[in-house]
């Protein structure tokens, strides 16, 4: 369960699941099974009217601007197309919703006729950022919003992301394949691999007492900066349509051990908020025992 307030991060490789896992959660894509529940309401359950009336509390940010945008449209009618949609705010009263909205993420109306590519990268990234958030929605997923931007503009979008959090009361599911980002900006961590929640816990329990081989190789990665590590994640993600037989990191993992090839782990939970789905994760205190510096890249 995530908490009102908080950003709920979540890690892991190319093909983990966590795009696909988003586009579910705000019901872009139909999920095949379980239950998303947000505010006392299963979204699964919801078509038709319902569901886009549900859509005024949870809103997202994707990873590409540039794509995520109509490039037909000019900005005030990117951010202003919520707002028409869901509210009967039109004219001057539109449009000034829409400033306060741009204002909002530090753009201001000179930019309100310009099309996405009279942008740069960043400014973009706002315009995406501003029409999440022209409903205030209760929830926003963020699917990588930093991952196409240069070093420089991805620290300006995080910290407008923590701003806009504690100034609008926001709740984030982060995810990102960059532990560093991850680590800056979320409270709670989860750990997916090959479509499968690994690990989770609080941000500062798991990267300082990571249990599974997975986290560790991950962390091992993000500590090292360039440098020789003692252990490498070798291999790929399996492929989605055939998962190994039992674990699905067995076939990477240097501790695999009998049990692991045989039955799917569980979570289970080894310390009080700190869950694993792992037959040979380490129950001590992980890599090292202490938390290490962890950069942004």
């Amino acid at each position: 369960m995530v908490e009102k307030g908080v950003t709920f991060g979540i890690v892991g490789e190319s093909g983990s699941g966590k795009s696909t896992l988003a586009r579910a959660i705000v019901r872009l894509i139909d999920p095949t099974g379980g239950h998303i529940m947000l505010l006392g309401k299963d979204l699964t359950t919801l078509r038709g009217s319902r569901l886009r009336k549900s859509r005024i509390d949870y809103q997202m940010v994707f990873q590409d601007p540039i794509s995520s945008l109509n490039p037909r449209k000019l900005v005030i009618d990117i951010v202003g197309e919520p707002i028409k949609v869901h509210t009967r705010l039109r004219g001057e009263s539109l449009r000034d919703e829409i400033v306060k909205n741009m204002e909002l993420v530090g753009l201001d109306e000179s930019y309100l006729y310009r099309y996405p590519h009279e942008l740069s990268g960043g400014q973009r990234q706002r315009v995406g950022i501003a029409r999440a958030l022209a409903l205030r929605p209760k929830l926003v997923v963020l699917d990588e919003p930093t991952s196409n931007l240069d070093v420089s503009v991805q620290s300006q979008i995080l910290q407008l992301l923590v701003s806009l959090q504690k100034k609008l009361n926001l709740t984030y599911l982060f995810i990102s394949h960059d532990m560093g980002v991850v680590y800056h900006v979320s409270d709670i961590v989860c750990i997916m691999y090959a479509g499968k929640i690994v690990e989770l816990a609080n941000t500062f329990e798991l990267f300082s007492r990571p249990i599974h081989p997975y986290t560790r190789g991950l962390l091992e990665i993000a500590m090292s900066e360039g440098a020789e590590t003692q252990m490498k994640l070798k291999g790929e993600p399996p492929n989605p349509r055939a998962f190994p037989i039992g674990c699905r990191f067995s076939p990477r993992c240097p501790n695999k051990s009998g049990a692991c090839g045989e039955n799917e782990p569980e979570l289970r939970e080894p310390f009080p908020g700190h869950f694993v789905a792992c037959y040979c994760g380490r129950k001590e205190e992980g890599q090292s025992g202490k938390l290490k510096e962890i950069r942004m890249q």
